[in-house]
């Protein structure tokens, strides 16, 4: 398929050097492209013709195919030339999906997708010992196709970067776990925020299933071409995974199992287990349950993880207690709807350390939720005057801004009483002061673990 093609690469980070090195494997002739040239090189950089430091305009017309990372926006100058020129662009998700020999289960959402695509794989490999996990979470898909054989099973989480530059790229479970502003730096409007999530499924089939959540306004409205499954936390559900009596059930008008037939399933109600025997919010439970139901696990398994999972760093990360204040990292919460999730999380005072890099955001929802919960607000990065005048705005006085991490840090120790939580929960990218998220996120830990 791709033998003596000429492919450009563009973006040298974890996905891209995948890319590289597997197209080269494959018989492409490979040119890899970044605008830095201090690459951390993980494969042996010979093995391709580089163009570093520099943008790639005046080349794209040389190649059948370029391959452009979840960074790059399809809005950039040479990617839409190359598009004028009719060369094709894609993302490494949509290659990955066309070497793939094995059923793919893909979920995507604003909030949720690695708690969930995390215990989404647990449940699975209890009921098929072949399931991998990756993605956007972490492996990049390249790293696995090549060693997988049609018995495994696929478990991805996919960004809306990625599924702007899907083609053929065909999941036999998807999922849209939620959706609220999040991402509008990159896709300008919501209407194109939206329209990136619902691609995860626009080349589905009658005989796949599209998992949604029936409590959120825009998922409920969405309209896959295969079979919905819904879940919900407030509903009773005639078809789908739901809470009642306390319980996590389900109901399915038919057999849901897609990827493998499964002799345990029974008409009417099953009860998975308690949600209060599970550390997981409900709404990723609930999704986790549907999805799993759908790729052939069974209501034991599913249960025996959801009792056992202790959660994914940096989301509500227990990280210690001191002087009978808890401290907790969710560096992960990059938007304003699941930074109001850790706040609702609690009924303990909260001590909140927020700010970073702009998103475009409006966080005047966000701070509509801290009367009665938010003690103290503690604000660092570049939005932190865009954050104190909402606070302004909206009457909540009780903020301090401050310069680093680690001056939040010791602030919240000095302000924070017994019975309080401090939580790391910035709904911020975390790009103005930190690598990523997880950086912020473990630099955060240290700081705690340091007091």
């Amino acid at each position: 398929m791709f033998t003596n093609k000429n492919i450009l690469v563009c973006g040298m980070a974890k996905s891209g050097q995948a890319v590289a090195k597997l197209l080269h494997e494959l018989g492409a002739h490979i040119t890899v492209q970044d605008k830095k040239t201090d690459i951390t090189w993980t494969c042996d950089p010979s093995d391709f013709n580089q163009y570093l430091g520099r943008d790639p305009d005046g080349i794209v017309g040389n190649f059948d195919i370029i391959i452009i990372s979840p960074g790059i926006s399809v809005y950039a100058p040479f990617v839409q030339k190359a598009e004028s020129l009719g060369v094709t662009v894609w993302g490494e998700a949509e290659l990955a999906y066309r070497l793939c020999p094995c059923p793919m289960v893909a979920i995507t959402g604003t909030n949720g997708k690695t708690t969930v695509t995390t215990l989404v794989g647990e449940i699975l490999k209890q009921h098929n010992p072949g399931t991998v996990v990756g993605g956007n979470i972490g492996t990049p898909l390249t790293e696995l196709v090549t060693k997988l054989s049609p018995g495994n099973i696929v478990v991805a989480e996919i960004s809306s970067f990625q599924l702007e530059t899907i083609a053929a790229f065909k999941p036999a479970v998807s999922a849209v776990l939620n959706i609220t502003p999040d991402h509008l730096d990159r896709h300008k409007t919501m209407e194109v925020y939206i329209s990136m999530k619902a691609r995860i499924f626009e080349n589905q089939s009658p005989d796949d299933v599209c998992v949604l959540n029936y409590d959120n306004p825009i998922t409920k409205k969405m309209h896959p071409p295969g079979r919905v499954v819904y879940f919900s936390t407030t509903e009773i559900l005639q078809d789908g995974v739901y809470l009642k009596n306390g319980n996590v059930c389900a109901t399915f008008s038919r057999n849901p199992v897609l990827i493998a037939h499964s002799q345990y399933w029974n008409d009417g109600e099953v009860q998975i287990l308690p949600i209060s025997e599970t550390r997981v919010m409900p709404e990723n439970a609930l999704a986790a349950t549907a999805l799993a139901l759908c790729a052939g696990a069974s209501p034991a398994q599913i249960a025996h993880v959801l009792k056992t999972f202790p959660g994914v760093p940096h989301r509500m990360e227990y990280v210690a207690e001191l002087d009978g204040v808890e401290y907790y990292n969710d560096s992960k919460a990059t938007n304003i709807d699941s930074a109001i999730k850790a706040i609702e999380s609690t009924n303990r005072p909260i001590v909140l350390i927020a700010g970073g890099s702009d998103k475009d955001l409006d966080f005047t929802p966000w701070v509509k939720t801290f009367p009665g919960k938010v003690s103290h607000l503690i604000v660092i990065g570049e939005t932190t005057q865009k954050i104190v005048d909402t606070c302004n705005n909206l009457g909540f006085n009780c903020y301090k801004c401050v310069k680093t991490l680690q001056e939040a840090t010791d602030l919240a120790r000095k302000i924070s009483k017994p019975g309080d939580r401090v939580i790391l929960s910035p709904a911020c990218a975390s790009f103005d002061m930190f690598k990523n998220y997880e950086e912020r996120g473990d630099i955060f830990k240290s700081c705690v673990r340091n007091l």
